[in-house]
């Protein structure tokens, strides 16, 4: 169940995979070439795209996700948020089997959702009988739960919301804190309660996570692990992309996050709760939902897991545990005119591109795109057809630029694996899509990905009262 051995060896390739020579991969034989409509169908074949009204402060997301695991052990999920105008959206990366990351993938919006509500729309809800598919609206997921765990994750979200409702409403931050721990909290009690090997799978396994909250202009995203979310900021006089990160990851490039593991822990024990970059040796993340084996105590290890799973589930030098949290970093940011896009992406994007790398893909997939858009006369009575012919050949020399993907999570995907100094290279992506199973996983691992484009119009309406700014200051007062 635990293929640590084989994780080691991927993770050892996959840092380094900047510097891997693709011929390395011609000493496999016989691999298939595909050909570009063959790369086509598998590139886009999990692609989604939602467009919002055009009042929101978001128009539209585009979403894909190409698998390495088979199962692929990466989720994601969009939702509207409901009895309020808001948006939520979570990638969920898991590792040790997909149980856990599927199912924190529902759960978690729905416990998020709840939690931001204000307190006495909620007692009110909870009045009328709600359910925890109450407060949000999916749009890209229409599988529930098996009946036979549906109904013990319920009685969580119910004992959760009728916590909620007896504490003080929180900021939105310290909510998202507190739905992430309660959840993976939950996790254990059910796994411990019920001696069910569903439960206690979802529990053994592990996901982190990266989740965006936005209502209003009020942007929120909570991390746990090695997500990452970058928004992509355009300046308004160069017309150039700037990145702004807004999670951390938690691995052992964090030295924050590496010095605040070892200060939990006996000086004895500094050598062996982080080796060769792992929790225990063991866990690449140091941050996750689930991976109960390195939260429970030595005695639930012994008395519950090792009955069903063998000693080999213990950890070597597990003394004093709990080492690992699902406890998120959450950051905040004001949306401007100037943020036009958010991207969240699962660590195997991140392996191939850098995030400065990613919102100059992004912001030069909008300007390609633009080619595909009607073509619009100005609204100038006068236009003369001198303009006219100067407007059709602007869009005849943009037919160069036209993107080969519509959804920019399918071209971010194109440019991860077959980018090249000379452009994308088919044969580079047909090898990285026609590797065996038992070896792909060394060169790739699974790619999540859902890009968020902000309504910049609409932003601008609704920014603060300036000072400087007399016409929207009296505005803002009502004259």
């Amino acid at each position: 169940m635990f293929k640590f051995a084989v994780k080691d060896a991927a993770n050892c390739v996959r840092s380094n995979i900047r510097d891997f020579s693709l011929n390395a991969l011609r000493f496999l034989s016989q691999l298939p070439q595909l050909s570009p409509y063959d790369v086509n169908l598998v590139l886009r074949e999990n692609e989604f795209v939602f467009n919002f009204p055009l009042d929101g402060v978001i128009r539209s997301y585009e979403t894909n996700q190409l698998g390495s695991n088979s199962p692929c052990e990466d989720s994601r999920t969009e939702a509207s948020l409901l009895h309020r105008n808001g948006f939520i959206c979570g990638i969920f990366d898991g590792h040790g089997g997909a149980a856990c990351g599927q199912v924190v993938s529902k759960r978690l919006l729905r416990y998020v959702s709840a939690a931001t509500l204000p307190r006495q729309v909620l007692r009110d809800q909870m009045k009328q009988g709600c359910s925890s598919q109450s407060f949000l609206k999916c749009h890209n997921d229409n599988v529930d739960f098996v009946s036979e765990i549906k109904p013990i994750y319920e009685a969580s979200f119910q004992k959760y919301i009728k916590e909620l409702c007896e504490t003080p409403q929180r900021d939105v931050a310290s909510e998202l804190v507190n739905a992430f721990l309660q959840l993976d909290d939950g996790l254990s009690e059910e796994a411990l309660a019920v001696s069910d090997l569903r439960t206690m799978g979802v529990a053994l396994s592990g996901a982190v996570a990266c989740l965006v909250h936005l209502e209003g202009l009020q942007l929120h995203v909570a991390s746990t692990g090695d997500c990452g979310a970058v928004l992509g900021i355009l300046d308004p006089q160069t017309q150039q992309w700037t990145p702004k990160k807004l999670n951390i990851e938690h691995n052992t490039e964090n030295i924050g996050e590496v010095r605040r593991i070892l200060a939990e822990h006996p000086r004895q024990e500094q050598e062996t709760v982080i080796r060769n970059g792992r929790l225990l040796s063991q866990l690449a993340p140091l941050r996750a939902f689930g991976d109960f084996r390195y939260k429970w105590s030595v005695d639930v290890m012994q008395n519950k897991v090792v009955p069903m799973f063998g000693e080999h589930a213990v950890a070597p030098h597990y003394y004093t545990p709990p080492y690992l949290t699902a406890r998120p970093d959450v950051q905040q940011h004001q949306l401007g005119p100037n943020d036009k896009f958010l991207v969240i992406a699962s660590d195997g994007l991140w392996d191939f591109l850098s995030p400065s790398e990613v919102v100059s893909l992004v912001g030069e997939h909008i300007d390609s795109k633009k080619i595909l858009e009607p073509m619009r006369l100005p609204e100038d009575d006068n236009v003369t057809l001198q303009e006219i012919s100067a407007q059709l050949a602007e869009r005849k020399a943009g037919l160069t630029r036209k993107p080969i993907d519509s959804n920019a999570a399918t071209h971010l995907i194109r440019n991860a694996l077959g980018a090249t100094d000379y452009g994308i290279e088919h044969s580079k992506i047909s090898y990285y899509l026609t590797l065996p199973k038992d070896v792909v996983r060394l060169y790739r691992d699974d790619i999540t990905i859902t890009v968020i484009y902000f309504n910049s119009e609409q932003i601008a309406k609704l920014q603060p009262a300036s000072p400087d700014d007399p016409a929207k200051s009296d505005k803002a007062l009502g004259a």
